[in-house]
């Protein structure tokens, strides 16, 4: 009663921007904090789910209108998801050191694939490490940091990769893909099922600290290759090819055109007839992705951490299908940098609401923290979206920007999308009017003071790209 009567006297005096942190360090200091406990359920647990190389071809975002993920489209039933969201850097590497360093890769040189994260931050700024520094218990398994690495000291516990198959037995990496794929596999010949499975018996234990789970999917990367039931919910003969045109990138600067790649696998599914097999395999890859997810909802929900968890799911990057005669991640436009971003937030997200402010995942580090009333490390670049979560129609001042290599940046607003490359040539997208960016507005007179106000927001300062050994 006296918390009940604490916590009105908070509503009353102070914005809903803070109130959860203040409340969750009033329950503290009336005593204690204890993971999932029927007696003091106050400190929220943290689910993190990572999905690699997932687009926006979710149900929930229409994107793709043969997309089938209804846990996926469930999760987002039950907290605010993200319309409009985007990856720090479009290649799985250095968005993930982003993310989980709070470090932008124009402060860390972390640009590119081959840049190894590990040499690129300082041990101890991970988000994980956080929480762990904050008395959480810390678990992790999958695909979190690029190829299933970290620093030990940053976690409590972390599953060995070498315990499970990541992509089944046998199977190469242009399977599903260029190539069909020959091998009929059951569900548990991925790795997915068994990161998910070490996660569920994760939230069926009990501890004396709060539990921080992060569960790193690495479907639907490639190869595209799951079992074969996957596949019969798209049948080949009803798959439609994404919007696209032939002529995409003649208003296009060269440095957008050698982004592109036109010559690689574009040509290459052109010359093959095989463009349709490839989305064919991708969804399919999704469609397993999404059962395993729901697998995980459904341990959460049965375990007693089920009504004090915030849940935050996002994809590292998109991925192109041939617009723009691009393929895969590594450039700049709507496909290869749009991937989903659901949060529920007990308490503060409301069930089935959709925010349409653009915000990139820089802002996942400085939210999780601010949700737990942890605090922000000084390196975080990003802001927090916790006004967002609070009211998703709330004003919003911060464009989701992407970095792809050196000098490489775009700007996304809710209606623009300004792209300037490294040798200062530029290209300006209307959503508003062209949500596929087929028209590049860049040299319009009337582009003028657009491109001046997202100008703005690009970095004044670049780090060097480090020389390879």
């Amino acid at each position: 009663m006296i918390l009940l009567t604490i916590a009105s006297s908070i509503r009353d005096r102070v914005s809903t921007t803070t109130r959860f942190t203040l409340l969750l360090a009033l329950c503290f200091c009336l005593g204690g904090f204890k993971a999932a406990s029927a007696d003091d359920g106050a400190r929220p647990n943290v689910l993190f789910i990572a999905v690699d190389d997932l687009n926006a071809w979710v149900t929930h975002l229409g994107r793709n209108p043969q997309a089938r993920t209804p846990n996926i489209d469930r999760l987002a039933k039950m907290g605010t998801t993200f319309s409009r969201s985007y990856c720090a850097v479009p290649a799985c590497n250095p968005a993930r050191n982003a993310l989980m360093t709070g470090q932008r890769p124009w402060t860390t040189a972390c640009y590119m694939n081959g840049d190894p994260w590990k040499k690129h931050t300082s041990e101890g700024f991970g988000l994980s490490n956080q929480f762990k520094k904050a008395g959480y218990h810390v678990a992790g398994a999958g695909k979190i940091y690029h190829s299933q690495t970290y620093f030990e000291s940053e976690w409590s516990e972390y599953l060995d990769p070498k315990s499970y198959s990541l992509n089944g037995p046998g199977v190469k990496k242009d399977e599903g893909y260029h190539v069909p794929l020959p091998h009929d596999l059951k569900d548990d010949d991925l790795g997915d099922w068994h990161v998910v499975d070490w996660c569920i018996e994760q939230l069926h234990k009990q501890r004396d600290k709060p539990l921080f789970l992060a569960c790193g999917l690495y479907k639907p990367h490639l190869p595209f290759a799951v079992p074969r039931k996957y596949y019969d919910m798209f049948p080949r003969d009803q798959i439609q090819l994404p919007p696209h045109r032939e002529d995409d990138l003649d208003d296009i600067p060269p440095a957008g055109v050698k982004m592109a790649k036109s010559n690689g696998d574009h040509a290459k599914f052109l010359k093959s007839g095989r463009w349709k097999d490839a989305i064919q395999s991708y969804l399919a890859t999704c469609a397993y992705t999404d059962m395993n997810i729901g697998r995980l909802l459904d341990g959460l929900e049965k375990s007693s951490y089920a009504d004090n968890t915030i849940i935050v799911l996002w994809g590292d990057h998109g991925w192109s299908f041939g617009e723009k005669s691009h393929w895969r991640k590594f450039a700049l436009w709507e496909e290869p940098t749009r991937a989903p971003l659901i949060w529920v937030a007990p308490g503060v997200t409301q069930a089935g609401t959709v925010c349409e402010r653009s915000v990139d995942f820089m802002t996942i580090y400085p939210t999780l923290c601010e949700l737990a009333g942890i605090d922000i490390p000084s390196h975080v670049e990003g802001p927090s979206a916790i006004t967002l979560l609070h009211d998703p129609t709330t004003a919003w001042n911060h464009p989701a920007i992407t970095t792809h290599g050196y000098k490489n940046h775009t700007v996304r607003t809710e209606t623009h999308r300004y792209i300037q490359y490294a040798d200062g040539s530029e290209e300006l997208y209307d959503h508003t009017n062209d949500p596929y960016e087929w028209t590049n507005i860049a040299s319009k007179p009337a582009s003028v003071m657009e491109i001046e106000k997202l100008r703005k927001h690009l970095p004044t300062r670049n780090a060097q790209p480090r020389k390879k050994k």
